[in-house]
């Protein structure tokens, strides 16, 4: 749990396609077993320190026909951004993916002191 007390919380959001692999046949979509993707994303404005950050699926267009398997998850989060990164398995195919997010946490304020040489 992150605590905030007297200062600046800075909320981003963004709503990202990982892949399309349907169009162009890519591994999503015609590959078997263990298979993952990772897109880095930036936020709009750095925070003070990495923040919380919430993914989920905003679309996910898979074949019928086959099992339905994901997992999505947020890595390597800084206070520049992360890494989204969604992971399928099996005989799932998966034709495209878009995941929403949002990061909370520690922002820079125009009163804060900082360093400016």
């Amino acid at each position: 749990m992150q605590v905030f007390i007297q200062q600046a919380i800075g909320i981003d959001q963004g709503d990202d396609v990982l892949f399309t692999d349907y169009a162009d046949g890519g591994d999503m979509w015609t590959g078997k077993g263990d298979r993952e993707r990772r897109k880095k994303i930036a936020f709009s404005k750095p925070f003070k320190s990495a923040p919380v950050i919430h993914i989920a699926l905003s679309l996910w267009d898979i074949d019928s026909a086959r099992n339905t398997r994901a997992d999505v998850t947020a890595e390597k989060i800084t206070s520049q951004g992360f890494e989204a990164v969604f992971c399928t398995w099996g005989d799932t195919r998966v034709a495209r993916v878009r995941v929403r997010w949002m990061a909370i946490g520690a922002a820079f304020h125009e009163d804060d002191w900082r360093d400016l040489c």
